[in-house]
């Protein structure tokens, strides 16, 4: 999998974390805002408060332009699984059109390789299923070239390499966007560079105008540090609440399970 410096903090810790430097923002900032009014009482609250709300809108904004990337590759590693799936079961249906012992081979194979593809991935089997997944490409391919040396012209052989290929291409594809598709470092240090710069901003505008802390700021840290957390379980393909259901691929092993070659 493709590590990041963000990949180091446990995904529990991402929540409290964000809050906690959140906080401390808000803070620093309401000190400093009430510094400044005792030695500038003559600034005026207006001009920060439209500061404050430019810096809150672009940060909205970045939250939700990153919100939509975690999005997009979430979704694009669910329609990985169900084109695996589809290519998979059709080159177990067009494996059943070649002579033995091929025909036997072949499918056990991909009944094997089925199994594999159907596990729940986390960050310690994901190392062992790759290895065996591209351990069985290679024996697939090598039943798929017999039958094609034994009848070079057979319309049923060409159909069931087509297959196969495709399978294997298509792993390659599951494994880009479910490891190496990431949000870059650069969008998360500005992500939270803005969240700093937000909150700070926002604890000097309630310090500058002299009132006492807000009850309400810690449920707005609440809510962005909820909304970054998010981010990052999206982010992260084979850990947290939002992983890919692999229920396609689980009704294609059963299926193959069930059928007789």
């Amino acid at each position: 999998m493709t590590a990041g410096p963000l990949d180091l903090i446990p995904l529990w810790l991402i929540m409290p974390l964000t809050m906690i430097v959140s906080l401390l923002a808000l803070e620093a900032g309401y000190k400093s805002g009430i510094w400044r009014h005792l030695r500038a009482a003559d600034e005026k609250e207006t001009p920060v408060a439209a500061m404050v709300a430019a810096v809150l809108g672009l940060l909205a904004f970045m939250l939700a332009f990153t919100f939509s990337m975690a999005a997009s590759r979430f979704d694009a590693r669910r329609q990985a699984v169900l084109e695996e799936a589809n290519a998979i079961g059709t080159a177990c249906l067009r494996s059943r059109l070649l002579a033995e012992p091929q025909r036997s081979r072949i499918t056990e194979l991909l009944r094997r390789y089925t199994e594999f593809r159907a596990q729940k991935l986390n960050p310690e089997n994901l190392d062992r299923v790759l290895e065996e997944s591209e351990i069985l490409h290679e024996q697939m391919w090598q039943q798929a070239v017999a039958s094609a040396e034994i009848d070079p012209h057979s319309i049923m052989t060409g159909l069931c390499l087509q297959s196969l290929n495709e399978t294997i291409d298509l792993h390659a594809k599951r494994v880009f966007v479910g490891l190496h598709s990431r949000i870059p470092l650069t969008i998360w240090v500005a992500l939270l560079a803005l969240v700093m710069l937000g909150m700070f901003s926002l604890g000097y505008q309630s310090g500058i105008s002299a009132t006492r802390r807000s009850l309400g700021m810690p449920i707005f840290t609440l809510a962005f540090s909820a909304v970054l957390y998010l981010i990052v379980d999206l982010d992260r393909a084979h850990e947290g609440l939002m992983q890919v259901s692999q229920e396609t691929m689980i009704r294609l092993r059963d299926s193959m399970l069930t059928t007789t070659p």
